[in-house]
């Protein structure tokens, strides 16, 4: 029981949650996530099994794909729908070339601040952590890369969002960024993973869809070097991704 699983995560459950399901399935097996997904996240995650979870490091380390709804209507303190959102009032409704030109500004590397409701460490204590005892902290800001990032559709207060970033950069926080400065609200509605490269959402399990038992051949391999083909797409897709 040596590989991968990528399974299509629904909305709910932890990351963990998966986990646990995928061991059980698989006797008992060692397993691990290559990167967590919120639980009002869902998407692409991949678990791996036995000798393979030698290379989760390497699995997170290639880029990861998103789309998003976000919400320009409200704020919310976990910048995704798990609070009820606070409504903004808001002087003018952006237009879509406003959106344009704001997101372009969010291609490229830049500095940002990961959510209070994270799991970044402050003073070894998990961000999350403290904001559910009620003394949330934004996190150092940290530098971050996207390479692309574009808008599928705009019909206010929804603008729905299709980006391709490296391992740190936090969803939440462009929502939280482009209401910023747009001077609206600005929280997840949904959040989908649709890749984390090499692997995709086609041929992904629903976690619905589960074999009860895991055999050998519904495992995949480890590519013997995840991130290559990424390394190799990402400069290519860099100098598009930052204009």
């Amino acid at each position: 029981m040596d590989g991968v699983i990528v399974i299509d995560k629904p909305v709910g459950p932890t990351s963990m949650r998966v986990v646990e399901r995928v061991r059980r399935a698989a006797g008992g097996a060692r397993c691990g996530h290559a990167g967590t997904l919120d639980p009002l996240a869902s998407g692409v995650l991949v678990v791996a099994l036995g000798r393979a979870t030698r290379s989760i490091d390497a699995l997170m380390a290639g880029p990861k794909r998103y789309e998003t709804e976000i919400d320009l209507s409200g704020v919310t303190e976990s910048l995704d729908a798990e609070f009820e959102p606070q409504p903004v009032a808001i002087g003018e409704i952006p237009s879509l070339d406003a959106i344009e030109r704001t997101i372009a500004s969010m291609r490229g590397e830049f500095t940002q601040t990961p959510p209070a409701y994270s799991a970044v460490k402050i003073g070894g204590r998990r961000a999350y952590a403290l904001a559910r005892r009620g003394r949330a902290e934004e996190p150092p800001a940290r530098l971050v890369r996207v390479h692309s990032l574009e808008i599928i559709r705009y019909d206010f207060p929804i603008v729905a969002l299709r980006l391709r970033c490296e391992k740190g950069f936090y969803v939440r926080s462009l929502a939280r960024d482009l209401g910023r400065a747009l001077a609206t609200g600005g929280f997840c509605r949904s959040i989908r993973r649709t890749a984390v490269e090499p692997f995709t959402l086609e041929g992904a399990v629903p976690l619905d869809s589960l074999p009860e038992t895991l055999a050998a051949g519904d495992l995949r391999r480890v590519p013997s070097e995840p991130s290559a083909a990424s390394d190799s797409s990402t400069r290519s897709n860099a100098t598009r991704g930052a204009t």
